[in-house]
């Protein structure tokens, strides 16, 4: 450990951080501040605009926030001084729990950690005398806001700062519409502008972010992007070929082993590869995590080696999942997660080695996000291993499998994501279901509100622009007729008996839908949840916390499932729906196909298989074909993304084309001619403006978000389109696709 004075290009900065942070820095044997930790002292401690901070994983975005925010509390020399971190996982607050309890020691400044395992004792010495540092979730500032609500100008009058870590993840979510409620409602509070700090790893359009941290004034947002970071990245993209489906399988004779032969293949590469370092492993599912974390365990228990594989995944208990965290994060001996995302976000695990994908990634800026656990060592590269199952091809093939679509997408989002490409979020949507929330909130808040300080508060002045006046009346009413609120002679809107019943519940405080769950439990110890949807009976044999148990009993009241150790079992269904692909993606899907450009990081068969793709795409004539024919039904290639494709489907059905299926990179219309489609997709060309308040009449499955069921039908509608589909994407579509189905 050296004390030589981190040096800098310019001292002053370093100059400007309290002299027991600088002792602090000292301690740590930084020889330098980063680029972003040392760009950001000045306007932090200026505290008079937002900042956002875009670095690596593991840059030091911590430190390059609350050095300059500590300093300036310590320097305030007032008691009461308070700054507030926030982040979309309980975890990663411990993490940071014990990250700021070293700096903050020496300065006397507290941390309060502020989440359901924090004794009641210790939220009362805050609430008493509120100062220091608060690290909470959206889900407990919303239960402060809730709970206390007559105490919110007392505890947020001395806010200096808020941090907002792992900013990407808010963007364009219900959690992220609710933070930016909760901001703005603090400030309202506190009747003060609070800086906004935003830490993140992975954003793909600044302008965006800086749009979402300060809604209505992005230009008061300074952008600090570190130029440090730069990954030496080795990829290695992987294909296996799955038999074709079995016709009979009464006499196939290897059963479901066949089916799953490419899966094994997965995990005995991973065995290989994996033994002997620490490293994370991506399925696209928590029923895939079990999968393979069985599959990895048996491997290790029939070699008689310890056992490296652990599975994380959020039916876990959390028990499991901190013994996964703690081996990671030890050091002393080899650890591989297998889990899905409650890994992709900067919860301290340590360096690992490789990140291993099965299948395409949700998206390229979870790919990102995901990679930068890798390569954080010095001098070691990240590594991305990618693993993609094709089927065998029959004469009933689909042009999906005939064209590779499950290992092309995954090249074409490695591509994107080697040019720094990321899908940018949907800053439009509406996200009505976390407006009623907040309304319900601020109600139990204030004891009542008035119907116009609300649309103030909200709509005109809040996060939920969008909404007229008359529609936020709309709304009012509706939520009347639900009974969550009521309205006394005063026009005072109060909540309703079933309004008082949910906010009085544990679960109100989160913006998205939690649904029941099984309890699975063995000698008396939880070991994780199921979702009541799962079908559960005595006798059942499943795997789970990658193990295998037989389930003994089941207690349907109390929801609990008694299981013993048993040598059979099959991962249960979590539910879930696949990842929606955006249209740049698809182009550049389109891309990889129509060219011969050699891609350098295939192995021997997914070269293969590209090569396979690649002649089918020439043989169909698809570089200027965008229709194919397969006895009575027609492929229409739209190659665009889902938003897009699932509007075009909507419209389709409206002008009667009702067989109409979204498959990917194309449509499958049945029983239309090819007159009848070029006519309707002409027509849709020409639209100026889409009724979708009429295409969505027979949509049975819009309400998607926790409060949705509570909208009136024409908000919820307008909310569900803004936030699923696209329909200038679909017109934009259709002029282009016109040519194509010209008689």
């Amino acid at each position: 450990m050296t004390s030589s004075r981190p040096s800098s290009s310019d001292d002053s900065s370093f100059d400007l951080l309290h002299p027991s942070i600088q002792r602090w820095v000292w301690s740590k044997g930084w020889t330098s501040l980063r680029d972003a930790q040392e760009r950001a002292i000045k306007p932090i401690l200026e505290g008079q605009r937002d900042l956002i901070i875009a670095a690596a994983t593991a840059a030091g975005k911590t430190e390059a926030a609350f050095l300059p925010i500590l300093t300036r509390i310590a320097n305030a020399g007032e008691e009461s001084a308070l700054a507030i971190y926030t982040s979309p996982l309980k975890a990663l607050i411990n993490d940071q729990w014990g990250r700021l309890e070293q700096l903050c020691e020496s300065l006397e400044i507290p941390v309060i950690p502020w989440h359901g395992d924090i004794s009641q004792s210790r939220k009362q010495r805050f609430l008493r005398h509120p100062r220091g540092v608060l690290l909470i979730t959206p889900e407990s500032l919303e239960a402060i806001f809730v709970r206390r609500g007559s105490e919110a100008p007392r505890l947020f009058a001395e806010v200096m700062y808020v941090v907002v870590d792992e900013l990407h993840a808010f963007i364009g979510t219900e959690r992220g519409k609710q933070m930016q409620s909760l901001l703005h409602r603090m400030e309202h509070a506190a009747t003060k502008r609070i800086p906004r700090i935003g830490l993140s790893a992975t954003l793909g359009d600044m302008n965006l972010a800086a749009a979402y941290l300060r809604p209505g004034s992005p230009s008061s947002v300074d952008l600090i992007v570190s130029k440090a970071g730069n990954q030496d990245l080795r990829v290695q993209v992987r294909g296996y070929l799955s038999p074709a489906v079995i016709e009979d399988p009464e006499n196939d004779s290897e059963g479901e082993d066949r089916l799953l032969g490419a899966e094994y293949a997965i995990a005995d590469h991973l065995y290989n590869v994996l033994r002997g370092s620490n490293n994370l492993v991506f399925p696209n599912s928590r029923k895939k995590v079990e999968f393979y974390t069985d599959a990895l365990r048996r491997k290790c228990e029939s070699d008689s080696v310890p056992v490296e594989f652990w599975p994380h995944h959020g039916c876990l208990s959390r028990s499991i999942r901190e013994e996964t965290e703690k081996a990671l994060k030890a050091g002393d001996r080899p650890a591989t997660a297998v889990c899905t995302t409650t890994l992709e976000l900067g919860i301290d695990i340590g360096a690992v080695k490789t990140v291993a994908q099965i299948g395409p990634g949700p998206s390229v800026a979870s790919i990102r996000q995901r990679l930068g656990r890798s390569g954080r060592r010095p001098g070691e590269p990240a590594i991305l291993r990618s693993y993609n199952i094709e089927q065998s091809l029959t004469d009933r093939s689909s042009f999906s499998d005939r064209l590779r679509e499950s290992l092309v997408q995954s090249i074409a989002m490695i591509r994107l994501l080697l040019r720094g490409w990321y899908e940018p979020p949907n800053a439009a949507g509406l996200h009505l279901s976390t407006l009623v929330q907040q309304i319900l909130s601020v109600i139990a808040e204030r004891g009542g509100a008035h119907a116009g300080p609300l649309y103030r508060l909200f709509v005109l002045e809040g996060p939920f622009g969008g909404l007229t006046q008359p529609e936020f009346g709309e709304l009012l009413r509706g939520l009347g007729l639900k009974d969550l609120i009521t309205q006394d002679r005063t026009g005072l809107l109060l909540l309703g008996q079933t309004g008082e019943q949910l906010v009085g519940s544990h679960d109100f405080y989160a913006a998205f839908t939690s649904e029941d769950e099984w309890q699975i439990v063995c000698q008396g110890q939880t070991i994780g949840t199921l979702p009541i949807s799962s079908p559960i009976f005595v006798g059942m044999r499943l795997i789970f916390a990658g193990r295998r148990w037989l389930a003994t009993s089941v207690e349907d009241e109390a929801l609990i499932v008694c299981v013993v150790a048993d040598p059979g079992g099959m991962p249960p269904s979590f539910g879930g729906s696949r990842a929606s692909t955006h249209d740049v993606v698809r182009s550049e899907m389109r891309s990889v196909l129509a060219t011969a450009d050699q891609v350098g990081f295939l192995d021997q068969t997914a070269n293969a298989l590209l090569a396979e793709a690649r002649r089918q795409y020439a043989d169909l004539n698809l570089s200027s074909e965008i229709v194919l024919r397969s006895g009575e039904a027609i492929s229409l290639f739209t190659w665009r993304g889902d938003p897009t494709n699932d509007a075009l489907v909507l419209i389709l059905r409206g002008l009667g084309i009702e067989r109409v299926e979204n498959e990917g990179i194309y449509l499958i219309v049945e029983k239309y001619g090819i007159d009848r489609l070029h006519d309707a997709l002409t027509d849709i060309a020409e639209l100026t403006d889409v009724d979708y308040m009429r295409l969505l009449t027979d949509v049975f499955n819009m309400r998607r978000s926790k409060w949705d069921w509570a909208l009136p039908d024409s908000l919820l509608k307008q909310s569900f389109a803004s936030l699923h589909l696209s329909f200038s994407g679909a017109r934009t579509a259709a002029r282009e696709l016109v040519s194509g189905t010209r008689r």
